[in-house]
């Protein structure tokens, strides 16, 4: 699905469930808790990376690439937002898992001349699933996309709907979402996309953020099935 994203310059705009200098402070945390330990082996990270792939079948292709005159903004997906896990009575337990969501990846592709804007488009690739909590076969996520200067103030924020159903007999499956049409003025010719963050995340509670801070995840273990939003006008605040 192609969603639009008209970014203006409203620099106040609030984050939700997280204060933003907090919000950018984070990244990513081993364990509860977060504490030391021994340093990760390369090989081991590298087996774990392909074990994923394979359990979930990403197959995303990349953006073309657009031309510009310089360095794009950097995207990334926000790390205390990047995973939604519901959990019934906030218990930390498989059996009180309801719907679960993780944006697994994400590419972009920029393009701007001389003082123009910058013009950003991104895919997302999210892997989602539900537990033994969840109450039906169809679920609408939620998530956003927010661009901000490199002093990490929010120049705009945009809210999404995601729509899924889960085909029958399956507990997880894939969805592709596109945003295009992100624009980021410029003050002037040497202002390079690198000045600019674009970041997404789904919209999450402070529980929410407080288990993803602590490296915390349910997954639930299915076959996986490829699936695409269902179509319709993007949700926004």
């Amino acid at each position: 699905m192609r969603r639009p994203l008209l970014c203006a310059l409203v620099l106040a705009l609030a984050w939700t469930a997280l204060p933003l200098h907090s919000a950018f402070a984070q990244g990513p945390r081993g364990g509860a808790g977060g504490g030391g330990g021994p340093q990760a082996d390369p090989a081991d990270d590298e087996a774990a990376k392909k074990k994923k792939d394979d359990e979930w079948g990403d197959k995303q292709a990349p953006l073309p690439a657009l031309r510009n005159a310089g360095p794009c903004p950097y995207v990334k997906v926000l790390y205390d937002a990047a995973r939604y896990v519901e959990l019934k009575d906030n218990q930390e337990a498989a059996a009180a898992v309801g719907y679960t969501g993780e944006i697994q990846s994400l590419s972009s592709a920029c393009q701007y001349k001389s003082d123009d804007p910058i013009k950003v488009e991104m895919q997302i690739l999210f892997a989602l699933g539900k537990g033994p909590q969840a109450s039906a076969s169809t679920k609408t996520y939620r998530y956003w996309v927010a661009v901000t200067d490199r002093n990490q103030e929010v120049m705009a924020k945009e809210y999404f709907n995601l729509p899924v159903t889960f085909p029958a007999g399956t507990d997880r499956t894939l969805v592709t979402d596109k945003v295009f049409g992100i624009v980021i003025p410029r003050g002037k010719a040497s202002v390079s996309g690198s000045n600019f963050e674009v970041l997404v995340g789904f919209d999450v509670t402070p529980e929410m953020v407080a288990f993803n801070r602590d490296g915390k995840r349910f997954r639930p273990n299915s076959t996986v099935t490829t699936a695409a939003a269902s179509p319709g006008p993007a949700a926004k605040q």
